[in-house]
Parts: structure tokens; sequence; C-alpha cells
């Protein structure tokens, strides 16, 4: 599942989940052919919308971004105006509906806009931002995933108050490096900059298979499928990644990945291919079905004929 309606999220559907698990939460599930050419057209035209705004725009993924609209250059005296009237436009020149979140920094904005999905806008201000966070729940913060907010749970930390009652010294223990930002985040706090060109280190492809799998010849069938993708990836951004990185994942949901280095970049996708299979057999033998694998290059070196590692692909939030 690449996403979910909020229909069938109330069956328990969400995104990454295997195909077989959903319709087996929600039998009457409809499944749809993405289709991506489309997304980017109406990605781009969203785009464009948000130009006529700023040009301080971040692309997170083909349907979110960041803004900063200091700079007023509608007049609209507010942001909370400015997010109004480009969300009227989006629907009236796409007929989609879009969410925003307006606040002082990116951390807060991301949960703002989270705070009024789908096709609402709300607002953070500097005089409740930290009250705020303390009552959320920490699962719902940017940069907390599932791992971490179950690690947090063992550890009594549940809410954004929780978080905050924590020492650099606690955080850094069970946290590493980590630890700053999340000490930073409950009080409030992010300093990043909305930053529009924002690279691509790395480009990948997974895929899971519709049963799991133990049969070497079939793992890497699916395995050279990867791979053949992000070579051509590569090709067509001319863009060529030093590392080549395996990814599995097993039949009870634990997942490894195996990586390798080369001296220069990984040009030929005859190389690709064969690093890849090298390091999925590394796990070899298997005491457990595969249920995905993927490919990814990083590390990258550009061509001299590069093109752009980045197409603008705005958020309709």
């Amino acid at each position: 599942v690449a996403a979910a309606s909020y229909e069938a999220r109330a069956f328990g559907v969400r995104s990454a989940l295997p195909s077989v698990t959903a319709l087996r939460r929600c039998p009457e599930l409809i499944f749809v052919r993405p289709r991506f050419e489309v997304y980017r057209a109406v990605s781009a035209q969203i785009h464009a919308i948000f130009a006529d705004y700023t040009d301080l725009i971040q692309p997170l993924s083909l349907d979110e971004a960041y803004l900063d609209v200091t700079d007023d250059r509608r007049g609209l005296h507010t942001a909370w105006a400015t997010a109004k009237e480009i969300r009227a436009r989006i629907h009236e020149e796409t007929g989609l509906t879009a969410s925003a979140g307006i606040s002082y920094n990116k951390f807060l904005a991301k949960l703002a806009s989270d705070h009024r999905k789908p096709n609402g806008q709300f607002a953070v201000t500097p005089d409740m931002g930290a009250a705020w966070v303390e009552q959320l729940p920490v699962a719902k913060f940017h940069g907390v995933g599932p791992v971490t907010a179950a690690k947090m749970k063992r550890l009594g930390i549940e809410t954004g108050a929780d978080l905050k009652a924590q020492s650099i010294a606690v955080l850094a223990r069970h946290f590493g490096s980590a630890a700053d930002w999340y000490y930073g985040i409950a009080r409030g706090f992010d300093a990043r900059p909305v930053n529009p060109s924002r690279e691509r280190k790395s480009s990948g492809s997974e895929t899971t298979f519709n049963r799991d799998l133990t049969d070497p010849a079939e793992i890497e069938a699916g395995v050279l499928k990867m791979a053949d993708d992000v070579a051509a990836w590569s090709a067509k951004r001319q863009q060529f990644g030093r590392t080549v990185t395996v990814k599995a994942k097993f039949a009870d949901f634990r997942q490894v990945t195996r990586s390798r280095t080369q001296p220069q970049s990984v040009r030929d996708p005859a190389d690709l291919r064969a690093t890849a299979i090298d390091l999925i057999r590394s796990l070899y033998p298997l005491d457990i079905g595969i249920r995905l694998v993927g490919v990814t290059v990083s590390n990258f070196e550009t061509s001299d004929a590069a093109m752009p590692l980045f197409t603008s692909a705005p958020d309709a939030e």
C-alpha cells in the first residue's frame, strides 16, 4: 500500500502495509494503480501557485513542502491569509483540497498541518508553541518514528511534557546524536531554515513480494529488478553513487541492510547488479522467508552533464 484514504485508514489500512494484510483488514478495499505522470504534472501546477507567493520553497515530496512567506509579496499582511488564499487557488485550479500549517518554525508548521488534515489550516503562534507541544503525543512528532516512539514509551516518555522533563544527558544516553533535536523540539525550538535547494542524497527502489520467499533464485530476481530500476534512474539523472546498499525485510519484519562502497562511482548497470547480488547472498543461508528487498545507491558523484537532482514537487499542505 503506497497510500490509504481516510476511509481505509479507519480499518487500520496504512502506507507500507502488505496488500494481503490490507485486504484482510478491509475485504472491500479498492486498489487503484498509481498515475505518477499525473501526480508530477499536478505537483508542478501547485508549485507554480506557491511561486506566486515566495521564492523560498522547500519541497519534501510530490505532495508536501515548506514555504517561507516572511516577505509579503502579495500584500496579504498575515501568513494565515496567505495560506488561505493558496489553498483556495489550489482547489480552484486543480480541484484538490489542501491543508496548511502556519508557525514560526518548520517543526511546528508540520505539526500544525497534521492537526487540521484534511482540508484545513491551523496556526501555532509564538505564545502558544511550547505549551501546545507539551500536550501532544511524541508519536506525532516529525522525526520520531514508530521504533523511537516505542522506545520512548518504554522510558515513560509519551507526551511532549514527558520529553521536556528529560535532561540532555538522559536523552544522549538513550538516543545518541538525536538528543539535541529531541531536547529542542520538546520546547518548540527548530532553527532549520527553509532550504529551496535541498539535494537528494540517495536513490533507491524496493518491492514487497506477494508471499515470503526462501528460494534464492526468486529473491535474486527481485533484487535484480530493483537494481535495474536504480540504474535507470542514475542514467536519466546522470547521478552515480559509490555506495550500494541492499535491504531485506524478513517474514518476522526484522530488517537488515548490507552495503559496499567502491573506490569510484558505479556507472555500469552490470556492476550494480553484480554488487547487489553479492550483498543479498551474504544473508544466506536463510532460516526464514524474505518479504521485501530493496536496492539503494548513495554517496553520489555528479556527471558533468548532470540534470537537476530534484524536480520541484510541492506540497498540497
